[in-house]
């Protein structure tokens, strides 16, 4: 029998297109994926190119497969804040934060970027997962005052050093003095926008979101396009080899609802994802501070992997996790992402291993797709530990 390496993937009428899907094509879609139940462009022929083109100049992605669950009403703030191990006390309208929805076992089940839009207005911009059923179902089981709903709202993203130049001409200099993790509404050609200093890759970036977006999803497209094309603006896939680089998880890959913050190194150093002394009772809190206390058992940890290069992630080449050995030869753990990255000239990924081989300077056998390769367990981030590049200033004056 012969194995076909690239299979297609059917475009049809049951799965979801994303507000931009018709406009994002037009630029040449080599690979598609699902992403929430909606086909998500991976990229467009070359991940490496695609990478530098986000690192030298400025780039566009279709990301309406970001779903949004919006809560809104009387109890909407404490309903949301009941969602999350942060304590939302210390969002304030206006801003934007990274968070974990965790179950009762304190396992996360999606990795959101939260906006809180009013008082009582948050929208959860959801990674792969449902989360919108298990919010209503929650908020009817605990009988809150809470209206929960999938608007008609998409995402794109405008990432990379040249960004800044981009949005402001089409939304003015005054666009480049939103901080990092914040939002502003705005309105552009009489479409209605909420403009986020946010995205997947540790650079100077953007989200724009689109109301009205099943309507006004390609023209917007084509406005970002045009304003675009002076600056040299290429459309890309989400870029992995960034995101590993950057200390970037993925859902479903590096973490799932059986992994909980602690084992994917939140919560004991980073104590505002898991702020066990708030006085909210969110769900999962009563697990999390057992599991503080008795110790994990396992962590996602950075590492380096010898050998010939695996790929850039999203091109087909990593198609299930790397087993670990250790150096004896017994299974320990699994990759969960990995690339070859162009700046460091190295394999680089993410492992769960057993909580005694997570120090820095383990050395570990990674079977890669070209057999066992020599590893060792290495600090993540691999670059830019601080997030210096996209809390940078774009202006000073």
């Amino acid at each position: 029998m012969t194995i076909n390496p690239n299979p297609g993937v059917l475009l049809y009428p049951r799965l979801r297109k994303s507000p931009f899907f018709y406009a994002s094509r037009r630029h040449g879609v080599e690979l598609y994926s699902v992403y929430n139940h909606t086909y998500h462009a991976r990229h467009y022929g070359d991940p490496v190119e695609e990478y530098w083109a986000l690192l030298e100049g400025v780039t566009l992605w279709d990301v309406g497969v970001e779903r949004q669950v919006e809560i809104t009403g009387p109890d909407a703030f404490e309903f949301t804040n009941m969602l999350v191990p942060r304590d939302l006390n210390k969002c304030k309208v206006g801003q934007c934060k990274y968070v974990f929805v965790t179950g009762t076992d304190g396992g996360i089940l999606n990795d959101p970027v939260l906006l809180r839009l009013g008082e009582n207005h948050f929208w959860l911009s959801l990674a792969d997962s449902d989360i919108l059923m298990w919010a209503r179902a929650l908020a009817y089981g605990l009988g809150m005052d809470v209206q929960i709903r999938e608007p008609d709202v998409g995402p794109v993203q405008v990432q990379g050093p040249l960004s800044g130049a981009v949005m402001s001409d089409l939304f003015g200099e005054s666009i480049l003095d939103i901080p990092y993790y914040y939002a502003v509404e705005r309105e552009l050609d009489g479409m209605q926008v909420v403009v986020s200093r946010t995205g997947y890759t540790a650079e100077l970036g953007y989200e724009i979101y689109l109301h009205n977006a099943s309507r006004d999803g390609v023209r917007l497209w084509d406005r970002i396009w045009e304003a675009g094309e002076p600056h040299g603006l290429k459309v890309i896939g989400p870029c992995h080899i960034r995101r590993i680089e950057a200390g970037i998880l993925s859902w479903g890959c590096d973490i799932t609802a059986e992994t909980n913050p602690f084992e994917a190194g939140y919560g004991f150093e980073k104590t505002w994802m898991v702020d066990l002394d708030q006085e909210a009772d969110f769900i999962g809190k009563d697990a999390l501070r057992r599991i503080k206390s008795e110790g994990i058992s396992r962590k996602l940890v950075g590492v380096e992997i010898g050998g010939p290069s695996v790929g850039s992630f999203n091109d087909g080449s990593m198609i299930d996790v790397f087993d670990v050995h250790d150096p004896h030869g017994l299974r320990i753990g699994e990759v969960t992402s990995a690339c070859r990255s162009p700046r460091l000239e190295r394999n680089i990924g993410y492992a769960t291993v057993p909580i005694a081989y997570h120090e820095p300077g383990t050395e570990l056998v990674v079977h890669t797709q070209h057999g066992p390769q020599q590893a060792v367990v290495v600090e993540k981030p691999f670059l830019d530990p601080t997030k210096d590049i996209p809390k940078r200033l774009q202006r000073t004056a």
